[in-house]
């Protein structure tokens, strides 16, 4: 059998296990086919369309098992959507009245590029599985094998994507350090801002492992040094209505006291009511490539912070964002695990020509598989009947 040229690419935001994944996958090809080419498109979808890719050389498959201890992407990482084509005309990606899919399969062609592996979101998957059928269409095969990577936790219908689980322990850190800030001012309202536009999971994900913090950690219980004072008070996600009457009531006697309130809020929370208030007034809401609200940009966390503190008698609001700290980690042991079976997978997969995403499939229960990409979609929504969440929000008197 001819060897194989192997490309990859990791796309969309960061999260905690591209740099590693990248790694485990040259590591692999490296163990069970060491004749395989690997080159990697810089950038994502920008580099495939460009033409601007690296090959991994001797060098660089001896060391690749250094990479799962860096965050980030080795290889680059951009927001390109394929079917965006104003969106890539405007980067000079393609020329105009160019087919950014056909610019793509036209490079992986003359490339010679046997196998794809993608790491990325829902976007990612599908438009390589697009990329795929264009190619067969016009006599090329190229067998696409995806990685799931979003911290959000929200791909249908994958159980657990990689990284989300060191994002949470990351952001959890973060939070461990801004909350302490309340010594600083009496009557202080904090707001923890946690990625995730439409799926509450890492947000909850994040409180959940602030508050185990809490109640392990060695506290005087003395004026501040308190573990009341430094615990999670209220947690907001998307998939949860709340009265926002009702928890400033509940929340102005934790103020009273505690002399401090601490909010885990998810960026997509409220943001439906945000953007409606927005387009009501005539305003232009700002939206990515993806046409993804840019949420940073209306801040959520804010907006919260805005409508508790009257009502809360806050003296100081502090509002802070734990998403690029969280999503620019190296992968956590747990994940690296998870990892290591996803990319093992993934190459042995390709090497026999079997296409889709690799994760565990709930509706299959729970299996490790190669997911056919036609079932791959964004947008799940949290499991807040999940017994962890509902003991959390017991335990913080939430509920």
């Amino acid at each position: 059998m001819a060897e194989k040229t192997v490309a990859i690419l990791t796309a969309g935001g960061l999260a905690p296990c591209l740099s590693s994944a990248v790694g485990g996958l040259i590591e692999r090809y490296s163990r069970v086919a060491p004749g395989a080419r690997i080159l990697a498109y810089r950038n994502g979808y920008a580099g495939l369309l460009t033409g601007n890719s690296v090959e991994a050389t001797p060098e660089v498959r001896e060391a690749a098992g250094r990479l799962h201890a860096f965050g980030g992407s080795p290889i680059g990482n951009s927001r390109v959507k394929l079917t965006n084509v104003a969106d890539c005309e405007k980067r000079g990606l393609v020329q105009p009245g160019e087919d950014p899919l056909a610019v793509a399969a036209r490079q992986l062609a003359a490339d010679g590029v046997d196998i794809l592996h993608t790491i990325g979101g829902d976007d990612t998957n599908t438009a390589a599985a697009d990329l795929a059928a264009y190619l067969k269409d016009n006599g090329h095969d190229l067998t696409v094998v995806g990685l799931p990577k979003t911290i959000d936790n929200d791909v249908v219908p994958i159980k657990q994507s990689l990284g989300a689980w060191t994002a949470a322990e990351q952001g959890a850190l973060y939070a461990r350090n801004i909350i302490a800030e309340f010594s600083a001012n009496p009557r202080m309202l904090i707001v923890h801002e946690v990625m995730g536009r439409n799926c509450g999971w890492l947000t909850a994900a994040t409180a959940r492992e602030h508050h185990e913090w809490v109640k392990t950690a060695p506290f005087v219980e003395w004026v501040d040094n308190a573990a009341a004072r430094w615990d999670v008070h209220g947690v907001y996600i998307p998939e949860s209505p709340f009265d926002i009457e009702a928890e400033a009531q509940r929340l102005t006697a934790i103020m009273d006291e505690y002399g401090g309130v601490n909010l885990f809020i998810s960026e997509g929370a409220g943001a439906k009511e945000i953007v409606g208030a927005m387009e009501a007034a005539g305003e232009d809401v700002p939206r990515d490539a993806f046409g993804h609200v840019q949420l940073d940009k209306i801040n959520p966390g804010q907006w919260f912070a805005s409508r508790f503190a009257d009502a809360l008698g806050a003296e100081k609001v502090l509002v802070q964002k734990s998403g690029y700290f969280s999503r620019s980690a190296p992968a956590n042991p747990q994940d690296r695990d998870l990892i290591a079976q996803c990319t093992a997978l993934a190459v042995d997969a390709a090497l026999r020509a079997e296409s889709g995403v690799v994760g565990q499939d709930e509706e299959r229960d729970d299996e490790m598989r190669v997911i056919e990409f036609e079932r791959i979609a964004g947008g799940k929504a949290f499991d807040t009947g999940a017994g962890w969440f509902q003991a959390l929000m017991g335990e913080i008197g939430q509920f």
